[in-house]
């Protein structure tokens, strides 16, 4: 034999050995913590699997409850009908309903804004007759539940 391949087959005995070791190694060793080791199929990679469609019995009876009124009424008394209108023309009455009671102060600032930022064409008679209906509906002291 050859100096070379005699060198060849104690590196392929040694590589050999090196490999059966390293083995044995990882299978003596237990990763601290790991309780259950995955199992991965390497097939459906990356893959998302769907549950199959249910099917629903043909004679089911389906019900639905009353449809929600989107827009709660505001509250009755003089004026409502400006509000309605004028307030309207821009934007649902439900922003005025949701809102948290507010001081006249701030009703007044609000319709203010309304008129002059946003240029909301309500007469100042009309405006005044939407800040009374206002205060006296939507304010800490008068908003009823």
């Amino acid at each position: 034999m050859t100096r070379n391949r005699c060198l060849g087959i104690v590196l392929l005995a040694a590589a050999g050995a090196l490999a059966a070791a390293s083995t044995a190694l990882s299978q003596a060793t237990k990763v601290p913590g790991l309780v259950q080791e995955g199992h991965y199929d390497l097939r459906n990679l990356g893959m998302q699997m769907q549950p199959a469609p249910q099917n629903d019995d043909a004679g089911a009876v389906y019900a639905v409850g009353p449809w929600p009124t989107y827009t709660p009424p505001l509250a009755d008394g003089e004026g409502r009908e400006l509000v309605q209108s004028f307030c309207g023309i821009c934007h649902s009455t439900t922003y005025i309903t949701m809102q948290p009671p507010l001081t006249s102060a701030t009703w007044e600032a609000v319709v203010n804004k309304m008129i002059g930022t946003f240029g909301a064409p309500i007469p100042e008679p009309s405006a005044q007759a939407i800040l009374t209906y206002l205060k006296s509906h939507y304010t800490p002291e008068t908003r009823k539940e």
